[in-house]
């Protein structure tokens, strides 16, 4: 293999460091998919109870909803920025943490078309 790889890298190095980019991002990104993947597929990740630790864009996802249904029930911007937990948007805003969370369960049971909370 050693002797491929000094044939290529003489023949275009440019292209060689190029492909070496290439495939090490390719790599990367499959790595993260399948991590991303493995992760939700556990049901344990499904409808978790609603935490402090979350963020908004955590809850959507364990939820299977759109991430504007959580933004919005907490008056966020779909772009705030960095990731914020729910505890730091409660400390914020002078509010338990319980409070929001009741206020995503609505949105949640809002969105689909439940007649109790989720």
């Amino acid at each position: 293999m050693p002797l491929l790889l000094r044939r290529i890298w003489h023949a275009a190095p440019i292209a060689t460091v190029t492909l070496g980019v290439a495939l090490a991002i390719s790599v990367f990104f499959a790595v993260r998919l399948v991590a991303f993947w493995i992760y939700w597929a556990d049901p344990a990740h499904r409808d978790q109870g609603i935490e402090g630790w979350m963020t908004p864009g955590y809850v959507a996802y364990s939820w299977d909803v759109p991430r504007a249904v959580t933004f919005d029930a907490l008056d966020l911007p779909q772009r705030s920025g960095a990731p914020v937990t729910l505890a730091d948007l409660a400390q914020a805003r002078g509010v338990p943490v319980a409070a929001l969370s009741a206020d995503l369960r609505a949105a949640i049971a809002a969105h689909r078309g439940d007649g109790g909370a989720p």
